[in-house]
């Protein structure tokens, strides 16, 4: 089953997504202001808690017309990374299994 998130009548659908990368970092957090709230910082509708570094714990708070999504080749080069940085892990990881006396690695 594909977990759902009902949005109220009245509310517009947000442009982003919790995980998508922009320009700005990965979305980490997405908040509502209706136009009636004493809370809104600013203006009504969303905002999103953008965190520009994953290796840092430091997190913006983002209009949605101050976000830019990354070109598809901007993208591709961030994916592309990401997953060498992983495989490289993978393989860092193996090595060290295999100094485990009496381990048989499963290949």
């Amino acid at each position: 089953m594909q977990p759902t998130i009902s949005i109220p009548q009245g509310w517009k659908y947000p442009h982003f997504t919790l995980g998508q990368r922009t320009q700005q970092g990965i979305i980490i957090g997405i908040k509502y202001y209706p136009s009636d709230s004493f809370l809104r910082e600013s203006d009504e509708g969303w905002h999103y808690v953008v965190m520009p570094d994953i290796n840092s714990e430091s997190e913006e708070n983002r209009l949605e017309n101050e976000l830019e999504l990354l070109t598809p080749q901007e993208l591709k080069i961030l994916l592309e990374a990401e997953i060498a940085k992983h495989l490289h892990q993978a393989e860092l990881l193996t090595y060290e299994l295999e100094a485990i006396p009496g381990t048989v690695i499963n290949s």
